[in-house]
């Protein structure tokens, strides 16, 4: 399907020959390192067009957890974050040793930093585009129409750039003029926490009254809307609200530059009131649109909207076609989308098949679950493991007779079925292909390639490919940037630090239970209501399991400055699996320690760049770096 395809073209942009002397501020595409004038850009309509779309070019590739074919090194800039945080392992490429060993300043391979290349690029387009009428006859023309929506485009993505290095940075440089490469000066200081966050707020809500509410073409269904730029301001105000952005980290706190100013501020509760203000005006424009709504659908995937209480509704089907159901904007729950994915063949290099067992058709089996991570699964009835009756700890490694899965896979969550490859599971679209990890198993320890923990990643896989016969091999499908649930949650976690006994915060998480198939909290854990130290420990179950492998787990438990704490967001020390030494499926029953991880409390912020900071007489390092 060629959908989505003037973006994904953007995205096949070479930034070979770039400035490679300057700092990444004065950066830009090739267009102008091949010695192109400003004047020969913005002169032609298809190097104008060309400039545009390399704007586009740094949005990032959420589905791209591992490697995908061109076997790059991840960066910041695609989704290596379940693997360095306690949700995944992989088997292979740059993130497998990072958690076992760490990183420093100069040796940190996930940042972000080169998106001043495209800040840049967008600044420099804002200042120079213009009509061009000299291709009437032949009709390439650039009109003003179209030069006002790119130029809004190109503000959007400037100011989301300024939210991606907030997110992982702090307090970073705004950059919104056009540096002159001949200047004596080309030192930026960070701005504050405060400056940063409004500024992103700000430019915004300036582009929102020119952005369309939907995109209509498949063409542009990846080009920012409304409801992007709505989203965009929420969770900066979630961020700047959070204890890491606003006086929970004293280190960061004490951080001033050398001109004595501060970065990170003191801790301000009203923040949360802004943060709810900002999620209701997003909430609000959803609703004059008809989508302040997950997606839920029947089990043939059909019947879109369907209310949870309608016996059509099957949860299984809703939560997997959430990423399937995209073409002309009929998901209400995805609020933007990237063209960019790295799913590929199940034949191939990408994630479809680096989540397929060995012993099927010649997967590669390189993407772990860690225990942790499956114990945090519900069961059907909405309780923990700890407090479900469905959940026997004394027999919960005993396989069944009946199929020969342990107790604790049985009567778990549909989120759990939907998202985990665990021993015993009959492999999709097949009658005999049972999935093993013990040695000897197709699924072994023998080769590389194997997940470390006896679980494989299934989450976002296509049910309807498989490598052989008459199967599908590849399923396109653009990846979700932001979707509704992760909001509904933020709004319950405000709600909890403005109001605890505000009963929309039960209501906002029973919405997101309820599309998962599972009673509401007022069922399961009604003794809660109020707490607020226990709803917040239900929010943030709630995010973890509804938000698993989708690039949120790391930021959410940094910016809760719970990482380095025993408990539910630890993420030093020892993290378990099932024994793949063993040497039969019983044996393998068993947790085992596969890995100690490194946490340390400079792990909070990303540092920047060391060449950056060492060059530079402004540039602040982040603490501990």
């Amino acid at each position: 399907m060629k959908i989505f395809k003037h973006i994904a073209f953007a995205t096949l942009l070479s930034t070979a020959g770039l400035f490679t002397s300057c700092a990444d501020y004065l950066d830009v595409s090739d267009d102008l390192a091949a010695e192109l004038t400003m004047e020969d850009v913005f002169n032609n309509v298809s190097q104008t067009k060309r400039f545009h779309g390399y704007i586009y070019s740094a949005i990032p590739n959420m589905s791209n957890i591992m490697i995908d074919g061109t076997y790059a090194g991840l960066t910041g800039l695609d989704n290596p974050w379940p693997t360095l945080s306690d949700e995944l392992k992989a088997a292979q490429n740059n993130t497998k040793f990072v958690p076992s060993v760490g990183y420093t300043a100069a040796s940190a391979a996930f940042s972000r930093w080169s998106l001043y290349k495209q800040i840049r690029q967008a600044c420099l387009f804002i200042a120079n585009v213009h009509p061009i009428t000299s291709g009437e006859e032949t009709g390439n023309v650039l009109l003003e129409d179209e030069i006002e929506r790119m130029k809004n485009e190109a503000r959007f993505l400037r100011a989301y750039y300024h939210y991606l290095l907030f997110e992982l940075y702090g307090a970073i440089p705004i950059v919104t003029e056009i540096a002159d490469p001949s200047s004596v000066d080309l030192d930026y200081y960070r701005n504050s926490i405060d400056e940063v966050a409004d500024f992103i707020c700000s430019e915004m809500e300036g582009c929102i009254p020119s952005l369309p509410d939907i995109e209509e073409s498949n063409e542009r269904a990846a080009c920012p809307t409304k409801a992007a730029a709505y989203a965009i301001i929420a969770k900066t105000r979630i961020y700047q609200a959070s204890p890491l952005f606003n006086g929970g980290y004293p280190e960061a706190v004490a951080l001033k530059d050398n001109t004595g100013k501060q970065l990170f501020p003191n801790k301000d509760e009203s923040k949360w009131q802004v943060a709810v203000k900002a999620l209701e005006n997003m909430f609000q424009y959803l609703e004059t649109q008809g989508r302040n709504k997950l997606f839920t659908c029947d089990a043939a995937g059909d019947n879109i909207g369907i209310s949870t209480d309608d016996p059509r509704f099957d949860a299984a089907a809703s939560l997997y076609y959430i990423d399937f159901k995209f073409a002309n904007n009929i998901n209400p729950e995805v609020l933007w989308y990237s063209s960019k994915n790295s799913w590929g063949a199940v034949g191939g290099e990408g994630r479809e098949r680096r989540c397929t067992p060995r012993d099927v058709y010649q997967g590669f089996c390189g993407i772990g679950i860690t225990q942790e991570m499956i114990d945090a699964y519900f069961m059907e009835d909405g309780k923990t493991i700890d407090k479900s009756p469905l959940y026997d700890k004394s027999t919960e490694y005993v396989l069944s007779e009946e199929d020969g899965i342990a107790n604790m896979y049985k009567n778990r969550e549909p989120r759990f079925y939907r998202d985990v490859t665990y021993s015993g599971k009959l492999w999709q679209n097949t009658t005999n292909k049972y999935v093993y990890f013990y040695k000897g198993s197709g699924n072994d320890n023998s080769k590389a390639d194997n997940p470390y923990t006896g679980y494989l990643l299934y989450k976002g896989m296509c049910h309807d490919i498989l490598n052989t016969g008459n199967y599908k091999r590849q399923q396109y499908r653009p990846t979700a940037l932001f979707r509704l649930a992760d909001f509904y949650l933020l709004y319950a976690e405000a709600l909890n630090e403005v109001n605890p006994n505000d009963a929309r915060i039960f209501e906002y998480i029973n919405k997101v239970r309820a599309r998962a198939g599972i009673p509401g909290l007022d069922v399961t854990s009604p003794e809660i209501k109020g707490n607020k130290e226990k709803q917040f420990e239900a929010i943030r179950h709630e995010r973890r399991v509804e938000l698993f492998a989708e690039g949120q787990r790391y930021f959410d438990v940094r910016r809760w400055m719970l990482a380095d704490k025993d408990g539910d967001c630890r993420q030093g020390g020892d993290f378990h699996g099932m024994d793949m030494n063993a040497n039969n499926k019983t044996d393998f029953m068993k947790r085992v320690v596969f890995e100690t991880r490194i946490f340390e409390k400079e792990m909070y912020l990303y540092p920047i760049p060391q060449n950056e900071v060492q060059k530079s007489k402004k540039l602040i390092q982040n603490p501990g770096w």
